[in-house]
């Protein structure tokens, strides 16, 4: 059955590529029908079918097809299936013909490319079709980034994203072929536990994988391809893409044999992503690069609960480590479900007003109620408040990071610093989306079109609702999605295949769905007290000023100023002050803008250094052929000078 239906999933994926630049309804159509058939297969396996393998009788490129299902690849694509999915009708509307008739053809092709590349990874079994797969993923994603390619920023940020790609996959195919080399084959599986000398090979995987994970400082394409691509795009980047790494780096752990220091590095690695992630999320006044920084911030989390697994794997399979990787991977789940509701989110915003700068928006519940609801649903979730899915995966990475203390093993050296930060990091997060939701959404309108937004059409909203059940369900019901994580956390290591479910996950349910309860009755008496008693506005008090305007309120920038001041070491922003002079003053200003520091300070420095030097050398290569005898002369010589001074020694 699970064979059916991948095959089912895949010849639609293939005919959303093939129908897609000329029939919209039947692209739509045929989306949905792979992406529904490979949620059917994945679901299945999660809920306790048997593990789907299959090999062919051809060969493609000189290697026979392997592809594989367990645990771990069904996680994984339940992901894939569900933002494809719900992306796909979300750009209907979106990124219509009507009003993108040149690249709307086009993104529908890249984007069942993009789905069904995906899905090949995550099946694949044969490390030379892994890598086409991988490469196939990132080729289709660069064309996705650029639908808009008519702008700058645009073609910029799509060459960083392809050549941060191609550096990561040069990591990746150093990995494999030495895998290969080493093991006779390309072919990939769980036999390759058994072979000690592999395990340097991770830290090659580690690195090949992080870049596409976002790991810091390998992130330094994912600010400006997330916040420059279609929202739907970005929807799919964050919520799926990068998580392509994170299987990497998960399904290789699983499958090496991990060299001793791998928990410590993974953990420490995750905890600096994760708060220095949200240091600068909070700085951003771009509501899609804020968003960007938040999804390096949760991958951070993931890689602590990784970590943390890789450690209890070290120390006898301890079963803190089990609990800390079914966290992990179930917040795999939920990020990329609340993560694609706030960028879809933030593309309602955008479609309506123009603009992703927090400081020109404002009041827009008023106009937009339904975004401005389910925008406030996601930020609620990936601030790992009660009752969303992101408190139950946070919760119980938090279990398994307080059980390894309780244990006073080596690992609490690693693990206590780890929830410190992560506690800092979920503090910082939650700044970080009541600033977003009350600049956005909230007071008075500071533009035009802030003041004339209008909601989004039922597409658009369709989908949104859609990912925010999802959100809802999983807090609500938290154990219904423990066997399918317990599933991969099994597929991971197999000894780790029989841990109950933890006492306190049932009562986290019950205590959810009290919570939501009381707040539907508390919101619905206080709307009825409104609808009899009448609602008036006032003004606040007004500094004495007998007329507030929109300029009067917080900015995103004061709201989290003292915040991000402790992390200036690193953000390093760069301001532009004019003060106000005179009695009668003229225009003054204060403009603050956060500079990618790694790609900016860093990077950039770093290659116009090497252009420098490339640029004289190339003034050696001046066609006098005298010169150049001269230099093999020079080099004859100090040849000679070297023989002769090993020889003195």
């Amino acid at each position: 059955m699970t064979g059916i239906l991948l095959l089912v999933a895949g010849a639609g994926c293939v005919l959303s590529i093939i129908t897609g630049p000329r029939y919209a309804r039947a692209w739509l159509a045929a989306t949905l029908l792979g992406t529904a058939a490979a949620l059917a297969a994945a679901l299945l396996l999660l809920g306790g079918g048997e593990d789907w393998e299959w090999k062919s009788r051809f060969l493609v490129g000189g290697e026979w097809v392997h592809l594989r299902l367990d645990g771990i690849s069904a996680l994984f694509l339940v992901l894939v299936s569900v933002i494809g999915g719900v992306g796909a009708v979300y750009s209907r509307e979106y990124w219509s013909d009507a009003e993108k008739a040149h690249s709307a053809p086009r993104g529908r092709a890249w984007w069942g490319s993009l789905v069904l590349s995906m899905g090949l990874v995550l099946l694949s079994s044969n490390g030379l079709h892994f890598l086409i797969a991988w490469e196939a993923f990132a080729i289709s994603a660069y064309f996705l980034i650029t639908l808009d390619r008519h702008r700058k920023e645009v073609r910029a940020a799509g060459w960083l994203y392809l050549g941060a790609s191609h550096a990561g996959t040069l990591c990746l195919f150093a990995f494999f072929a030495t895998l290969a080399a080493r093991t006779g084959s390309w072919e990939l599986g769980p036999a390759m536990r058994e072979q000690a000398g592999l395990a340097p090979l991770f830290w090659l995987a580690l690195l090949g994988f992080g870049v596409k994970a976002g790991l810091f400082p390998l992130h330094i394409w994912l600010p400006s391809a997330h916040a420059n691509s279609p929202s739907h795009v970005s929807a799919i980047m964050s919520g799926v893409a990068i998580k392509m790494g994170i299987y990497g780096i998960v399904r290789f752990s699983g499958w090496l044999p991990a060299p001793a220091l791998a928990g410590w590095v993974v953990i420490a690695v995750g905890a600096g992503t994760a708060i220095l992630g949200v240091a600068f999320a909070l700085a951003q006044s771009d509501v899609k690069r804020m968003l960007a920084y938040c999804s390096i911030e949760n991958v951070g989390v993931i890689a602590v609960a990784l970590g943390c697994a890789l450690l209890g794997r070290a120390q006898g399979n301890a079963v803190w480590g089990q609990l800390a990787l079914i966290g992990g991977l179930l917040h795999v789940l939920n990020h990329g479900l609340f993560k694609a509701l706030l960028f879809l989110g933030a593309g309602s915003v955008l479609h309506a007003t123009g603009t992703r700068e927090m400081s020109r928006l404002g009041g827009l519940w008023r106009n937009m109620p339904w975004t401005a609801s389910l925008f406030a649903l996601g930020s609620v979730a990936i601030s790992g408040l009660p009752p969303l899915n992101g408190f139950v995966s946070e919760w119980l990475v938090y279990l398994g990071l307080f059980d390894a203390v309780t244990a006073r093993g080596p690992a609490a050296w690693a693990v206590v610093p780890a929830i410190v930060l992560l506690a800092t990091t979920g503090a910082l997060a939650l700044a970080c989306f009541v600033k977003a939701s009350a600049v956005m959404f909230l007071g008075a309108p500071r533009t035009k079109p802030a003041a004339h937004a209008h909601e989004c059409g039922p597409m658009m909203r369709g989908s949104m609702l859609v990912l925010a059940a999802a959100c809802l369900g999983i807090g609500l019901i938290p154990v219904a999605v423990w066997p399918g994580a317990a599933r991969a956390a099994s597929a991971w290591l197999p000894a780790w295949n029989s841990v109950a479910v933890p006492e306190s996950l049932p009562i986290l349910g019950l205590f959810h769905v009290a919570l939501a309860c009381a707040a539907i009755v508390v919101a619905v008496r206080l709307w009825g007290r409104a609808r009899r008693n009448g609602m008036s506005r006032e003004l606040t008090w007004d500094c004495g000023y007998a007329k507030p305007t929109a300029r009067m309120q917080y900015s995103g920038g004061s709201f989290s100023r003292t915040a991000t001041a402790w992390f200036d070491w690193i953000l390093r922003p760069m301001l532009r002050l004019r003060r106000p002079r005179g009695y009668h003053s003229g225009e003054a200003f204060l403009i603050e803008r956060v500079p990618e520091t790694v790609l900016e300070k860093v990077l950039m420095p770093a290659g116009a250094a090497i252009m420098r030097a490339s640029a004289a050398a190339r003034r050696l290569q001046h066609g006098r052929l005298q010169a150049y005898i001269l230099y093999l002369l020079a080099g004859l010589g100090a040849l000679g000078a070297l023989i002769f001074a090993e020889g003195m020694l």
